[in-house]
């Protein structure tokens, strides 16, 4: 299983070799990353999506709480959090095929942020699942090249699962 963990630091060189020399010597694997200073200064958020079950998750946390400059560590996956991601695409786009490729564009609230004689570049911001519907449906054009940053998320305050609440509006739509 995949977990997402947020693990607050204190800004300083250093910080994320010595996260990632910790991965390292355990033989953890990260599958994204993403790094970036927080609402106080001096302090920076380190969101990372990590595989492995709760033991591993569990071992993972107690060693980053051993490192120095390792404020906080949460595991976000199951409580209720906002998630994004940043994806660029580059598809082919010509003129017989450029309308649908915008069309699919708007359905997916994506934007065109390039466009060149055969391709344009889509900017797509949304939870991991619309990226891999957006590649899925993208994919019969031709995607040249992509970029995605890494997930970042935040717990919800208000304890609102949406996903919860996806899943009881589908129950109420369904006769």
């Amino acid at each position: 299983m995949k977990h997402t963990l947020s693990v607050l630091v204190e800004d300083e060189a250093g910080v994320l070799t010595r996260i990632a020399g910790l991965f390292a010597r355990r033989g953890f694997n990260i599958e994204s990353l993403a790094v970036g200073p927080t609402a106080k200064p001096g302090i920076s958020r380190i969101t990372m999506v990590v595989p492995g079950d709760e033991r591993i998750i569990e071992q993972i946390i107690k060693q980053l709480y051993k490192l120095i400059n390792v404020l906080k560590v949460q595991d976000l996956t199951n409580k209720p959090c906002v998630e994004r991601e940043l994806m660029l695409l580059k598809v082919n786009a010509t003129s017989s095929n450029r309308s649908e490729v915008l069309e699919i564009v708007q359905i997916f609230r994506a934007r065109v942020v390039d466009v060149a004689e055969d391709s344009v570049i889509v900017e797509v911001v949304g939870d991991p699942g619309k990226m891999v519907a957006i590649i899925r449906v993208l994919s019969k054009f031709g995607i040249r090249e992509m970029a995605r940053t890494g997930k970042i998320s935040l717990a919800r305050e208000s304890g609102v699962n949406t996903e919860y609440l996806k899943s009881l509006q589908q129950k109420v739509e369904m006769p």
